[in-house]
């Protein structure tokens, strides 16, 4: 039996060096939430408590999800375990090619393996006239030897690495700006009007209409509707004079309210939409919109528009009552309600790409399939970017003259805009691969770059960001950026918005 134990703890500090070395590697060192990850994984199975790694313990304890993560509907653990195993089989494809261990995650399980290599002989055979046997055996007994002192000098480490890392994963009541995605929480989506729920394009599910009272769903036939992904999230509205009770738990929200003038436009008017539809909205007996006008805000009709309010609560009876009343004779309009988990006097960040789908980046932030623009298209690219850790961010762009229109709350913010620089994918079908980028960027008017050559900006690598702080929205609480070709396309990879 002690025969055994020694065996075993010897095979552990085998286990913990290589958990350390692959730690100190450039494909770790970049990627400090693939490092939390694995780390805390290998902690477990260390610590003789494998049985605990579940995808739902996995969700709090490292991307700190709260109690009501719901795995189903929040897919952080699978998307970042998938790019773990990438990222292990690249740095065992490379720098760790020669390493006796190997850590792999099996798909399907969370549970971490430390694998045998190929043993020396299969990988590279003796000669048939090279070194005698015998001489391998020595050198591995000097290996195992070395290990062991090796060993001795890693342990304390390891020991306040176990301790640090059982203070990085703390149990929080509420989350901020700077943790692991959004914040967790009861989260309530409703589709006005709808006798049918919907999943759109960020993966989110929005029920059928409920919790209503007055007012009428329409159902409309417009072909076309601007700044989303999703134009049949707008087809459907509730109008006319009504009120939602929506059953909340206790806490701090961030509602956003949809709207989409689909009625009014110049088919009917024979001029614009602006001026029939005036409304007011509160909130548990609060003005949070007066003689609001949904083509005037939005800037034209058959336009998504977005309304974001922060510091929103349930009453003490845990309802969250919202009344909409038309002003002189008009009918109220509402698309969709959005209630999230927010933050106490700013909104929560916003980060958007231009792509199809959701995605989550190597520091695991949840970055939102592409919104509020207008004009350009977008293009995926096969050849990975140089120069970032995290090429799969910047597989795709969104080129042409463009803008997107931002919803956020008064206050100030600092904006990141990230590009790549296309140097040729071979690929016909591109046009724009081989068309020059250099382009204007404006902010509600005001210019942040002026003849922005991006395959200047981004030598030698191909990526490259720019951050603007002090921004401010306009009246109609936007962030308008404006992308303004000057010599060929605009392109835009991502965007990132963070209240200051």
């Amino acid at each position: 039996m002690a025969v055994k134990n020694e065996i075993r703890t010897a095979s552990m500090d085998a286990w913990r060096e290589e958990l350390e070395t692959v730690l100190q590697s450039v494909h770790f060192r970049n990627a400090p939430q693939l490092a939390r990850l694995l780390t805390y994984l290998c902690q477990k199975l260390f610590a003789g408590e494998s049985g605990q790694i579940k995808e739902y313990s996995i969700g709090i304890d490292v991307f700190q999800r709260g109690e009501n993560f719901d795995q189903n509907s929040d897919s952080i653990v699978r998307v970042e375990a998938n790019r773990l195993r990438k990222r292990l089989s690249e740095y065992y494809a490379g720098p760790g090619a020669m390493h006796r261990l190997r850590i792999v995650i099996p798909v399907g399980q969370y549970v971490p393996q430390f694998d045998e290599a190929a043993k020396v002989e299969e990988v590279a055979p003796v000669p048939k006239h090279g070194m005698p046997r015998w001489i391998w055996w020595l050198a591995a007994a000097f290996s195992l030897l070395a290990l062991g002192f090796g060993v001795a000098r890693l342990l304390p480490r390891l020991g306040r690495q176990a301790e640090t890392a059982s203070a990085a994963y703390p149990a929080t009541a509420q989350q901020d700006e700077t943790q692991l995605g959004p914040p967790a929480g009861e989260e309530v989506r409703i589709l006005a009007g709808s006798s049918r729920s919907f999943v759109d394009h960020a993966g989110k599910l929005w029920s059928a209409d409920k919790w209503f009272d007055g007012g009428t769903a329409v159902k409309s036939t417009a072909l076309q509707i601007w700044r989303t992904q999703d134009p049949d999230f707008y087809r459907t509205s509730r109008q006319g004079q009504f009120h939602y009770a929506i059953p909340l738990k206790q806490g701090i929200y961030e509602l956003r309210l949809h709207f989409a003038e689909t009625e009014f436009g110049p088919e009917l008017t024979g001029t614009g939409a602006e001026g029939n539809r005036i409304f007011t909205i509160r909130a548990n007996g609060k003005n949070l919109l007066s003689r609001f006008d949904i083509a005037a805000d939005a800037g034209a009709s058959r336009t998504a528009d977005v309304k974001v309010f922060t510091g929103i609560s349930p009453a003490a009876d845990g309802f969250l009552r919202l009344d909409f009343s038309g002003n002189n004779g008009s009918q109220a309009a509402l698309s969709a309600i959005e209630i999230l988990p927010g933050f106490v006097g700013h909104i929560r960040p916003v980060r958007l790409l231009a792509r199809q789908t959701p995605y989550y980046s190597n520091d695991s932030r949840w970055w939102s399939p592409d919104n509020y623009f207008l004009g350009g298209q977008i293009t995926a690219y096969p050849t990975p970017v140089t120069g970032s850790d995290d090429p799969e961010l910047y597989e795709t762009e969104r080129w042409g003259n463009f803008s997107y229109a931002i919803p956020v709350t008064p206050g100030r913010y600092t904006i990141t805009l990230f590009f790549a620089a296309r140097r040729g994918d071979g690929n016909s079908s591109l046009p724009n691969v081989a068309a020059a980028h250099v382009f204007d960027v404006y902010c509600d008017g005001k210019a942040l770059l002026r003849h922005f050559d991006l395959a200047q900006e981004a030598h030698p690598g191909d990526v490259v960001q720019r951050k603007f702080t002090g921004l401010v929205p306009n009246a109609q609480g936007k962030l308008l950026l404006s992308f303004v070709p000057v010599d060929g396309y605009a392109a835009i990879t991502g965007i990132e918005v963070v209240p200051q």
